[in-house]
């Protein structure tokens, strides 16, 4: 009972100390007294689910880990991919508007209880240019986002990596298909 009530006077008041940093601050230029901005105080994610403090100016991010006072250890959340579809059942080709069918099961992937946030990263084949497919990949996700925040899912990041990330080699079609992908990572506690 003494560790439960410990822990929870830790959380009131990381929670105290959040609020209060929540604020943006103006960020001033000392040596002249001008306001250059504002200061953005949050918590970023990581790709691996750990979490950091971050301070953010517009010209230099400042960020450390959030760390376990019972253990010094990072707080991390749980990550899985919940969900990774083949590009060429959810999209039709060269697009990235999704088909009905892939908006319904994307509502129901992004309604899961129990997930604090996603990640939504796309991916191409290696067909076209470097570009293209970066942007491609880059709508792509932001679509699949898209379904997400509608049904009122929390979405950490979409992240578009072209054709840098296969999972097969791209000298074959059947390898192809499985590279053009969208992949959606669930975080939970």
């Amino acid at each position: 009972m003494r560790h439960l009530i410990k822990t929870l006077r830790r959380s009131l008041a990381a929670v105290a100390a959040i609020s209060v940093l929540a604020a943006p601050a103006v960020a001033q230029d000392v040596a002249r007294g001008e306001q250059v901005g504002r200061i953005q105080w949050g918590v970023w994610i990581d790709p691996d689910g750990c979490m950091h403090w971050m301070a953010d100016g517009g010209l230099e991010q400042y960020q450390v880990n959030r760390l376990d006072p019972e253990t010094g250890r990072p707080v991390c959340m749980k990550v899985n991919t919940c969900f990774s579809g083949d590009t060429d059942s959810m999209f039709h080709t060269d697009s990235y508007q999704l088909t009905d069918a892939a908006r319904q099961r994307l509502q129901q992937v992004f309604s899961q209880s129990g997930v604090s946030g996603y990640a939504v990263y796309g991916h191409t084949d290696s067909r076209a240019s470097h570009s293209y497919n970066q942007t491609l990949s880059e709508h792509r996700a932001r679509a699949v986002a898209n379904v997400g925040r509608s049904v009122g899912a929390v979405i950490e990041r979409e992240i578009g990596f072209g054709e840098t990330r296969p999972v097969a080699s791209n000298n074959s079609a059947s390898g192809m298909a499985q590279n053009r992908r969208v992949e959606v990572v669930c975080y939970r506690w």
